[in-house]
């Protein structure tokens, strides 16, 4: 078996659920025309896929463990490639609404187990480090790639093609993951599945991100926001204190005593809530105020994704093997906060090489190299029977983290801006979010700092990095 070939196809699909996280929103003015769908109707195209995604990622994960991870890759790959099929010849919003819930639910099969066949593929072996900084890169790059793919689907072949696009690379994906894939063998499940921890996870967790995803708009101290927070927080608790009694819980939680594991996940949150936003408000920015077209839009961003595979490719598991989790992460978190403060001096008629080059590149350099030190922490320390589980949890933590990041920074250029639809304010709000980006990433640092373990020494490079 050709382990990078196997890896190939495992991060082509990653990229490809990131992407169509973002890919549907670029379609949408279309979309909503066609199907007679209303501006709120549109909203849940991107609501009803975040919802369900984010809220079963830990019962898809969990169900990797126990089922098998190539069974559940396969099944969530065909479910991708047929509903996407629905969509693509959907009739009215209600079906269209559907299809992303349940692209959702493939995406929470697949994402967790493609990650956990990662980390199967390359237990043990120095190139874990390479693998898993690629892993993360292709993640950021997808969203990134998103809007401008998006653009160039809805422009040359109308909105239906971001759907159908999907059915024959779902397929295909499918077809090669029964010769390229391990079967990795599954653990036995024991008697007394944790259903009520599957349940109060996955509906918390839900709601939390349903709740964070409509802030921005119904506004934080909103009976909305409050009503769904508290209760996506009793869900929360109770699922936590279901786990504590399970005698198979669905996340044992011991894992959270592991300190590379809680340093992983944390600073992936703050970093997901610092530079997912970057995207979304320069898409914001470059259209409303600079005018740019939709496709010079996601065209004027794609020096990130670029950046970031690049870095990721060529750089980030070198450095990650030599220098180690702390100081790799450090490193890119610095340039993170670099790239985010330069966001600071955009203008209401800002050239994009001078302004924007700049800090899209620095951006996506740090991310480059930080995401593998992250994705490494966040899951190195897992045994067998548990990948599955600590990839379910690591993609929760940066789903959350973006919908944090986006409604909290969103709700910050709004208020500054205070409503005005005039360039001038609509800079000053983009100006104090992206500050608040630059806040987050320094954040992050501080927690890179603090929670990552120092290193004695630099690792050879033909050892991994110890952790």
């Amino acid at each position: 078996m050709n382990r990078w070939a196997a890896f190939s196809l495992l991060a082509t699909t990653q990229f490809v659920l990131i992407l169509d996280s973002t890919i549907v929103s670029i379609a949408m003015p279309p979309m909503g025309r066609e199907l007679g769908m209303t501006a709120q109707d549109l909203s849940w195209t991107t609501t009803a896929y975040a919802l369900v995604f984010g809220g079963l990622l830990l019962l898809g994960g969990r169900l990797s463990d126990y089922v098998g991870r190539r069974r559940i890759f396969i099944a969530g790959m065909v479910l991708f490639a047929l509903v996407s099929l629905v969509g693509g010849v959907a009739s009215s919003g209600g079906v269209l609404i559907a299809v992303r819930a349940a692209q959702g639910l493939a995406g929470a099969l697949v994402a967790p187990a493609g990650m956990s066949l990662v980390m199967a593929l390359f237990k043990g072996d120095p190139a874990l480090n390479k693998a898993m900084g690629l892993w993360g890169a292709v993640g950021g790059m997808g969203a990134s790639v998103g809007t401008v793919l998006g653009g160039l689907l809805t422009d040359w072949f109308g909105w239906r093609s971001v759907f159908l696009v999907n059915t024959p690379i779902g397929l295909v994906v499918a077809g090669l993951a029964l010769v390229l894939l391990p079967a990795v063998r599954a653990e036995k499940p024991v008697r007394g599945f944790d259903l009520a921890g599957a349940i109060t996870s996955t509906a918390g967790l839900g709601l939390l991100i349903y709740a964070l995803t409509g802030a921005a708009e119904a506004g934080w101290a909103s009976a909305r926001t409050l009503g769904l927070g508290a209760l996506a927080v009793v869900l929360i608790v109770a699922f936590l204190a279901i786990e504590r009694r399970s005698a198979n819980p669905l996340v044992p939680l011991n894992v959270f005593r592991r300190r590379t594991l809680r340093a992983g996940n944390a600073v992936m949150f703050l970093v997901a809530a610092a530079m997912q936003p970057v995207a979304f408000l320069l898409a914001l920015y470059t259209q409303i105020v600079l005018g740019y077209s939709p496709t010079q839009s996601g065209l004027a961003t794609v020096a990130i994704p670029v950046t970031i595979a690049l870095t990721a490719s060529f750089l980030g598991g070198r450095v990650l093997t030599r220098y180690g989790l702390r100081t790799t992460a450090a490193a890119g978190l610095v340039f993170i906060m670099m790239g985010a403060a330069l966001y600071l001096r955009i203008d209401v008629r800002s050239d994009y090489v001078p302004i924007l080059l700049g800090p899209e590149v620095l951006t996506g350099f740090g991310f480059g190299l930080l995401v593998g030190a992250a994705t490494v922490a966040a899951t190195s320390e897992a045994s067998p029977s548990e990948s599955g589980m600590v990839s379910g949890l690591f993609n929760v933590t940066t789903q959350v983290g973006i919908s944090v990041g986006i409604a909290g920074l969103v709700t910050v250029a709004a208020a500054v801006s205070g409503g005005s639809t005039a360039p001038e304010a609509l800079v000053a709000g983009y100006r104090a979010a992206f500050l608040g980006s630059t806040v987050l990433a320094a954040l992050a640092l501080v927690a890179a700092l603090a929670l990552l373990p120092r290193r004695e020494e630099p690792a050879r490079e033909d050892q991994p990095v110890p952790v």
